[in-house]
């Protein structure tokens, strides 16, 4: 399994919600800061973003694609000096899923939202207030049939539809996170960054497969053919992170996952993920999740108590 693929299926899916706008004429909506991985996708029209603590607005055309990946208010406006008026009042009053303002013949939206456990940090660590998707691309072409199927979907509801539209939001969110590292500009350090690097992603890929092998610098510097000083410099530079840094966050990622399914000892778990002791794992643990194993798997629900 490639690294995002096995970032992704750590992630816990505490909920999940998607919604189409049709909005025409003057319009102007105001949204609250979204809980977990918010996206919205202009599939008719076009219109202007505003995104708390992001200094100009941005312009949407058919096609185009936003992600917030952390909690900043946004607005959506036909004009920019249009008064909004708050969510809420629009979108409680939606059919299949989609909401009207205005003549809503002009602009059509998919939006969807997913809200993880605290795992999804690596996954975000790094994506701006708001990452922009343009359309055009030829990789773009796969986010645009999940985005034409998801909204027949909601305004063709019909059985089995709720599964099917979380999964096209799944595909979207996918697709929208590939493609982040390719646009134009986006040089800030982070870990989808880091993977499209083909060097600093072949050492993560090697960290992946192997995550309890006693990584050393000098080891992971071998993969890819440099210096322990190049790769430590490229790896801070594309991730934010020192090398043992991410070996040691990734370890603790898998960790949480085997904690949550409550079916090893925490001793086996450490063992397994290449700690000496018992107290190793934990201080590591304790260091990256601010709590102990014993204390992170009381914390889940339904999970037996730690051996």
């Amino acid at each position: 399994m490639d690294p995002l693929s096995e970032a992704l299926s750590l992630l816990r899916t505490e909920s999940s919600f998607f919604a189409g706008l049709k909005a025409g004429s003057e319009w102007a909506i105001e949204f609250p800061a979204p809980e977990g991985i918010k996206f919205n996708a202009v599939v008719e029209g076009g219109c202007w973003l505003t995104v708390e603590g992001v200094e100009k607005p941005i312009r949407l055309e058919a096609g185009d694609c936003f992600l917030l990946a952390h909690k900043r208010r946004f607005s959506l406006r036909s004009d920019l000096t249009l008064p909004a008026i708050h969510a809420d009042e629009i979108y409680r009053r939606t059919v299949n899923g989609i909401a009207s303002f205005g003549t809503a013949d002009a602009a059509f939206l998919i939006g969807g939202r997913f809200a993880y456990g605290e795992e999804a940090s690596l996954l975000l660590s790094g994506l701006p207030p708001v990452a922009i998707i343009r359309n055009g691309s030829g990789q773009a072409s796969v986010l645009s049939w999940a985005l034409q199927l998801l909204a027949h979907e909601l305004a063709n509801p019909s059985p089995g539809n709720s599964i099917v539209v979380e999964h096209l939001g799944h595909i979207m969110l996918v697709q929208i996170l590939r493609l982040y590292p390719a646009q134009e500009g986006n040089d800030t350090p982070s870990w989808l960054l880091a993977l499209s690097d083909p060097q600093i992603g072949a050492v993560i890929q090697a960290v992946h497969a192997d995550p309890s092998k006693p990584w050393t610098v000098e080891g992971l510097a071998k993969i890819v053919s440099v210096s322990r000083s190049t790769l430590a410099l490229r790896f801070k530079q594309k991730s934010g992170l020192a090398p043992l840094e991410y070996v040691g966050l990734w370890r603790m990622q898998l960790a949480a996952k085997l904690l949550r399914s409550g079916n090893d000892t925490i001793s086996s778990i450490a063992q397994e993920l290449g700690y000496d002791s018992d107290s190793a794992f934990s201080h590591a643990f304790k260091r990256t999740m601010k709590c102990s194993p014993r204390e992170y798997r009381e914390q889940q629900p339904s999970m037996v108590s730690a051996r």
